[in-house]
């Protein structure tokens, strides 16, 4: 069995593990440890490979901004902000018809720049928002497929932990990587809203909302001033350079729990919780990356990387054609993975192939853009029928909604991520707009 063959076959391997529903770390670990024996023919290399690659994961300083972020949005879910996003965002929207749809997705993107997670944001909106949706007779298909999209936004909104992760790993700028992302997750924003405008048309619910007043809507605007202060206070002083991003992080998690302490809303316990689930989630996305680390680490062995890249060059393949094709695997990826496994196997495999092809960007640009394409995939992977995790976590919540409902309910912004992506391959410059504007 040659070097390469075996690590084409550790793919299939590592997918049946995962439909076995062995956690994806470990089956990422078992996969590496059985093919780095058969690579070596011995057991020792690997421990003290284990012993060096420990060490060299967790004492990255740059993944000290995860649980930093994470703390920073279960605080924010503590201090009752994601309920009052979606009362604001409901009272600014109006009474027209799809608006409480549309402040679904508006209170999904402000609480993804609080928390930084999709599944949380779906989650956590989930449980606010599909009461109001069903109480105005919003269909079943139309409320968990708006929220299911919508919790897509906190991949790509900044601070998002997924973000993070990619530029760790394609060692890109932080700060320039949030900073890309803002106008792609505005043009998601808002072609949700436009599919959900294009979708009333044809609903026969009473789908409109209250009536709200001008002094009612600034009140409302007014009503979300803490979180409109934290964005400002932590995105805004990291892309001006007044701290780094962990540092922004930090600052975020300390005025959170201090809003949430002044909304009367934290306590010792739930102080308690939220640090014990902040250690949870931190060690389940740490354990990933080790895993993802030994993986990849054992896929260099085999010279796979290398030698796909030698393959792409000597094809001479378009670039435009390979990026479609990173694009859609990323598409099929998301169907039984989840976003950060994702990332973590196939970034270090794609990444150096697409920055060696000539865009007309500069490296560090087609890094950048590659990097906001790919979460956007991601994103699109997660409400992709037929096991979208956002539509599970969605549909879980929804009683007496079918799976089939939701899955017709979604298919319309699946439809509009589609045509962003495609935008933003033909005119990299949207994405790469205010990196060029402020450095």
């Amino acid at each position: 069995m040659s070097d390469i063959f075996l690590g084409i076959i550790s793919f299939p391997l590592l997918l049946i593990l995962i439909f076995l529903r062995i956690p994806i770390a470990l089956a990422m670990i078992i996969i590496a440890l059985i093919g780095n024996i058969l690579l070596r023919g011995s057991f020792m290399p690997i421990l003290y490979q284990l012993n060096d690659l420990t060490f060299a994961t967790f004492s990255n300083y740059s993944l000290s901004i995860i649980p930093l972020f994470l703390l920073m949005g279960n605080f924010a879910t503590i201090g009752g902000m994601s309920k009052s996003l979606f009362s604001a965002a409901a009272k600014i929207v109006g009474h027209k018809r799809g608006s409480l749809a549309m402040a679904s997705i508006g209170a999904c993107a402000g609480f993804g720049a609080i928390c930084g997670s999709s599944l949380a944001t779906a989650g956590t909106m989930g449980k606010i928002a599909l009461p109001e949706l069903k109480k105005y007779g919003y269909s079943g298909a139309m409320a968990t497929g708006t929220l299911a999209a919508g919790g897509t936004l906190g991949i790509l909104i900044p601070p998002s932990i997924i973000l993070v992760i990619y530029s760790i790993i394609a060692e890109q700028n932080i700060a320039k990587m949030f900073i890309a992302a803002i106008i792609p997750a505005l043009l998601a924003v808002i072609g949700y809203m436009i599919t959900i405008k294009i979708i009333v048309r044809h609903e026969k619910e009473a789908l409109n909302n209250d009536k709200t007043s001008i002094k009612e809507k600034l009140a409302a605007i007014f009503s979300i001033w803490q979180v409109i202060l934290l964005f400002l206070l932590v995105v805004g002083g990291m892309y001006f350079g007044i701290f780094t991003p962990t540092e922004a992080a930090a600052i975020g998690a300390i005025i959170t729990a201090l809003f949430a302490l002044f909304n009367g809303k934290l306590n010792w316990q739930n102080f308690i919780e939220a640090g014990l689930e902040t250690a949870k989630t931190t060690a389940m996305i740490f354990l990933i990356i080790f895993g993802a680390n030994l993986f990849n680490s054992f896929l260099a062995l085999t010279q796979l990387p290398q030698e796909l890249a030698n393959f792409v060059t000597e094809q001479n393949i378009s670039p435009y054609l390979f990026l479609a094709i990173v694009l859609i695997i990323y598409l099929l990826f998301g169907m039984i993975m989840d976003s950060l496994s994702m990332i973590l196997l196939t970034v270090p495999i794609f990444f150096p192939i697409i920055t060696n092809m000539d865009f007309g960007l500069s490296t560090v640009e087609v890094g950048i853009w590659f990097g906001i394409l790919v979460l956007i995939a991601v994103e699109v992977g997660l409400i992709t029928p037929p096991v979208g995790l956002n539509l599970f976590i969605i549909n879980k919540m929804a009683k007496n909604i079918s799976m089939k409902e939701t899955y017709k309910g979604v298919l319309p912004f699946i439809l509009s991520d589609i045509i962003r992506v495609i935008i933003l391959i033909l005119f990299p410059a949207i994405s790469l707009f205010a990196v060029r504007l402020l450095y």
